[in-house]
């Protein structure tokens, strides 16, 4: 171990005990200090820390920004205040993007060639996909000179030991929502696979880049510089990747039901700057068994939607059987656009003759179910559009217009709970949040998903028994009878008490100039049942949220801030000597 390292560690824990009782000490490097640091090394090669910062000693910026103080101690092993100790942590993450942007952006680029998502009837801990990337991650882990494990192929740990006895866990996620290949078409024509990253100006478009493969890529970084700069640590670190994160969510409790649970938990799946409160995650699963059409008309034989709970598509497709295909077409296009204008005329609504039958495609904006309001819901559009056309196109009746009337009836497309009569909203967490989503059909039932965001302020218990109610008035009076199926988990809130999490936040909100406070997220993650867990990135809070959309993609320049944030916060976090 080298030795100013020792020495920093050991003026670390004497400073940490004597400000628990103070204002936290800030690293005194703005971001438009650091974007100077980055241009000025943006063409030097980098063979260590070491160097790096006695390459910046002797630059015009350490001299004008008052950096020679911090680096010559650190050099020459001498004792760092407070402030000193930050700014060398900063110049950890800085170094980081300098030495491994490039490397870092390269390894993104094959965890996102490797397509994990959900197979219906495979489990994913058999998934071959899953067992490919598993190989993939031990691998890097063991070039970084990491441990590894492969728990069952349920999680794989990537751990960086410490010298004491506490446990903080990183979380992030192999798995990826699924895609619709079509969709993922930009404006200007141009076609994208959704499983090789593509560079476009600054996005880099893929599925995963947003939605947590970038997670996994930073934090292997951040533990590989840490472990190969001897920096020495006050606790262990363990970066548990999860691989139903999306789906069912039993991996992580199948991990902690024979593993130990970490003292402290941070999700690299959410917002910056330090996120401490998670709305709970809902969903109101109605299935309407199929059932023989009846009256006279076209009849509606399928409909697509998300393919996931969580996911708002960019379109919703119905097809729709007819002998009169191309007076069907007109009819629906005419009642479509005057549709569309009444209400927002922020989608389009397309019927075209395909073959003989009639295409009907509703076009809106992709979104997280998390923000609604970021997207345009093409499902809601579709089925209250569908809904609608009694009276004005004919229209068999079978089980996809029974949904259109449930949907319509009860949902809208308001995404407040307002139609159904159950919104409510917490002054900090923001409102309920109930989006249609998933749609899916077999040879038994056509079945719709409404996916719920609940702040607190009202028991899951209660809610249910609200929504069960009227619902069960809604079928009572229509005579249609889907079956329900609904859960709803608990919020989570956390208080924000600690040294630990005023670092963090001291960390992101100084790289990111971001206003010194704590967040909330309407998105779930894999700490909100876990002790002192938080999410601590790597979306920021005033930016449209591309995970689960189609096109997701990551910006190069948030990407290499990532790196440098997680760098940096695993050194000041892993050195304090009380969290």
């Amino acid at each position: 171990m080298d030795f100013s390292l020792k020495h920093l560690a050991a003026t670390t824990l004497m400073l940490a005990s004597l400000s628990s009782f103070t204002t936290a000490a800030h690293a005194n490097i703005t971001p438009q200090q650091s974007a100077i640091i980055l241009k000025t090394f943006s063409d030097a090669s980098v063979k260590d820390f070491r160097q790096f910062l006695g390459g910046l000693a002797k630059s015009d910026i350490a001299k004008t920004d008052d950096l020679g103080p911090a680096i010559r101690a650190f050099l020459d092993n001498k004792t760092l205040s407070a402030e000193q100790q930050n700014e060398i942590h900063r110049l950890l993450g800085l170094y980081a993007r300098v030495k491994y942007g490039s490397a870092a952006t390269e390894t993104l680029k094959e965890l996102v060639a490797i397509p994990t998502v959900n197979v219906d009837g495979v489990a994913q801990h058999d998934n071959p996909e899953f067992l490919k990337i598993a190989e993939k991650i031990k691998g890097l882990a063991q070039a970084f000179n990491l441990n590894f494990r492969n728990i069952d192929n349920r999680v794989y740990e990537i751990s960086l030991e410490g010298s004491g006895d506490e446990v903080v866990g990183i979380h992030a996620h192999a798995d990826v929502v699924p895609v619709t290949p079509e969709n993922w078409v930009l404006q200007d024509g141009t076609r994208l696979d959704p499983f090789k990253v593509t560079l476009i100006g600054d996005r880099m478009y893929g599925r995963g880049t947003e939605d947590d493969k970038n997670g996994i890529v930073v934090a292997l970084y951040a533990m590989k510089i840490i472990k190969e700069e001897q920096l020495p640590l006050a606790r262990d670190f363990k970066l548990l990747v999860d691989t139903t994160e999306e789906t069912t969510g039993d991996a992580i409790p199948y991990y902690f039901e024979r593993n130990p649970t970490p003292n402290y938990n941070l999700a690299l799946d959410g917002g910056y700057p330090v996120v401490i409160a998670e709305k709970g995650y809902g969903t109101v699963m109605a299935s309407f068994a199929k059932r023989a059409a009846q009256g006279k008309g076209a009849e509606i034989t399928s409909m697509t939607g998300g393919l996931a709970t969580n996911q708002i598509p960019s379109t919703s497709v119905a097809t729709l059987v007819t002998d009169k295909p191309a007076e069907l077409a007109a009819s629906l296009q005419k009642a479509g656009t005057e549709y569309a204008k009444r209400n927002g005329g922020n989608f389009e609504i397309a019927a075209k003759v395909d073959g003989k039958d009639v295409k009907l495609t509703v076009t809106g904006v992709s979104a997280h179910s998390s923000e609604p309001e970021s997207g345009v819901n093409p499902v809601a559009r579709m089925l209250d559009f569908i809904n609608g056309l009694d009276g004005k196109v004919a229209l068999k009746h079978n089980q996809i217009t029974d949904a259109a009337r449930y949907a319509a009836d009860n949902w809208g497309l308001d995404y407040l709970g307002g139609k159904l009569g159950v919104g409510f909203a917490d002054a900090f967490m923001g409102p309920l949040t109930t989006s249609l989503t998933y749609v899916g059909m077999d040879d038994k039932a056509f079945k719709l998903a409404v996916n719920l965001r609940v702040p607190k302020g009202k028991s899951p218990e209660v809610l249910k028994s609200e929504i069960a109610a009227k619902l069960d008035a809604w079928s009572k009076k229509t005579r249609i009878a889907p079956a329900f199926d609904l859960s709803i988990a608990e919020p989570m809130y956390r208080n924000p008490e600690g040294e630990w999490v005023k670092a963090l936040l001291a960390v992101a909100s100084e790289n990111l100039g971001m206003e010194h406070k704590f967040g909330t997220s309407a998105g779930a993650t894999s700490v909100h049942e876990l002790p002192n867990g938080v999410q601590f990135g790597l979306a920021m809070p005033d930016v449209k949220y591309t995970g689960h959309n189609d096109n997701e993609f990551k910006t190069t320049e948030q990407f290499l801030l990532d790196l440098q944030i997680v760098t940096e916060m695993m050194g000041r976090i892993g050195q304090l000597p009380k969290l």
